[in-house]
C-alpha cells in the first residue's frame, strides 16, 4: 500500500446539495482520512489521504458527487501526509 495525500477543489453547484455529506460517506466507505469543507466562493475543499489506488477511485467519484450537484471541475494536487485520524465535515 502506497500512502498519498491530496488537496482537492471541487467547482460547480456543490454547496447546498449535500455534497459534503456524500463525500464523507464515500471517504468512510473507502477508509480514507481527512476533511471536506465549503469555501466562501462556492467551491468545496477537501484534504484527503489514503492508499493511492483508493484515492484514484475517490477522485473519480468526485465528478459524480451527490445526486443534486453539478460538478464542473475537480482540481487536485499532491500534498504532505498529515496522518488524519478520521474523515470529517468541517463547517
Amino acid at each position: 500500500m502506497e500512502l498519498k495525500a491530496y488537496k482537492i477543489t471541487v467547482k460547480g453547484r456543490v454547496q447546498g446539495v449535500w455534497f459534503r455529506k456524500y463525500t464523507k460517506d464515500k471517504a468512510d466507505s473507502l477508509l480514507l482520512k481527512g476533511f471536506v469543507m465549503n469555501k466562501p466562493n462556492g467551491d468545496v475543499y477537501i484534504e484527503v489521504e489514503g492508499d493511492s489506488l483508493v484515492l484514484t477511485e475517490f477522485i473519480n467519484w468526485l465528478y459524480i458527487g451527490s445526486p443534486l450537484c453539478e460538478v464542473s471541475e475537480v482540481i487536485y494536487t499532491k500534498t504532505a501526509i498529515q496522518l488524519f485520524d478520521v474523515f470529517e465535515v468541517k463547517r
